[in-house]
């Protein structure tokens, strides 16, 4: 393995009157700046599964729910992991799976005990939309109970 990797020929063509060294010096840096641009880095974040197995790692699922994947996937983006989600549709209510990196079991057990802590919490803060609507029901009782006949009276006597 070590010597396909030091071993490797390029074919380099260059058509020109008058081969120079810095023609083929500029060539050269070309070439590299070429390779530098396309450098085969791997895909980062959420990706497809087939993306994921090309990278020759031993990969783990876990299941998650319909409701928490936008909240997941911005969680594991802020630890870096690699991840795709498949969807099995051949259970009713469908089901999630979150396949990740054998490698980043660590890093994916912190962003899921994250996950579900701010999950948690967001679960027992009361919904300001349902606090709202009692208070509107309170209101709409006050007010019928309330007597609302005015008098024009300005406080002045005779």
């Amino acid at each position: 393995m070590q010597e396909e990797v030091t071993q490797k020929t390029i074919a380099l063509a260059i058509s020109t009157t008058k081969m120079t060294s810095a023609v083929l010096a500029k060539a050269l840096r070309k070439l590299l700046e070429e390779q530098k641009n396309k450098s085969h880095q791997l895909p980062k974040g959420k990706q497809t599964l087939k993306n994921l197995m090309k990278q020759n790692t031993a990969i783990s699922n876990l299941e998650i729910t319909n409701d928490n994947i936008k909240a997941f996937s911005s969680t594991a983006k802020k630890y870096g992991l690699d991840f795709s989600l498949k969807k099995d549709s051949s259970t009713d209510p469908p089901r999630y799976l979150v396949f990740f990196k054998g490698r980043d079991a660590d890093v994916m057990t912190a962003a899921f005990q994250e996950f579900t802590a701010k999950h948690l919490s967001q679960e027992k803060k009361p919904s300001i939309r349902k606090l709202l609507s009692s208070m509107k029901e309170l209101a709409k009782q006050k007010s019928k109970v309330l007597d609302r006949s005015r008098q024009k009276d300005r406080g002045v006597e005779l």
